[in-house]
């Protein structure tokens, strides 16, 4: 899907069913991005456990790696600059995913604003200031209710 400059690669949705599966699309994309920014500060977290563990010890021990399944035997010497190179490596992919992150949040946050878009929980939580203004407009997204 080509997009123009400015628009965020978001084209009008015909209906408004098309505006609530696109919204709800973004959605999901925001969500996996906290997935994947989660698992790999897990990963960059257990990095920096092994580098204080293998750190203060002999450089010239013994010491295995697991790579591409296989477990390798080594030593520390060669092993500690590799796994502070993965580090550093997630570390910078964190710090994308973060800017990929924004990017998102502002892109949904323009989306909501567009298509005048209300959380159900949010609007539960005004609902007296709401009940007054019955001709506004826009999509509400959540869970349709039950008979009342």
């Amino acid at each position: 899907m080509a997009s123009k400059p400015g628009t965020g690669g978001i084209r009008e949705p015909p209906n408004e069913q098309a505006v609530l599966n696109m919204y709800e699309a973004m959605r999901s994309e925001l969500s996996q991005v906290y997935s994947n920014i989660t698992e790999l500060e897990m990963q960059v977290s257990e990095h920096s456990l092994v580098i204080n563990a293998i750190q203060p010890l002999d450089q010239s021990r013994k010491c295995f790696r697991m790579i591409g399944g296989v477990l390798v035997e080594r030593t520390i010497r060669e092993v500690l600059p590799a796994v502070l190179r993965n580090k550093e490596g997630l570390e910078e992919v964190v710090k994308k995913l973060y800017e990929t992150l924004e990017k998102k949040k502002k892109d949904l946050t323009e989306f909501e604003a567009k298509y005048k878009i209300r959380l159900r929980k949010q609007e539960d939580s005004k609902e007296e200031g709401n009940k007054k203004e019955g001709n506004a407009q826009g999509v509400l997204v959540g869970a349709a209710s039950s008979s009342q």
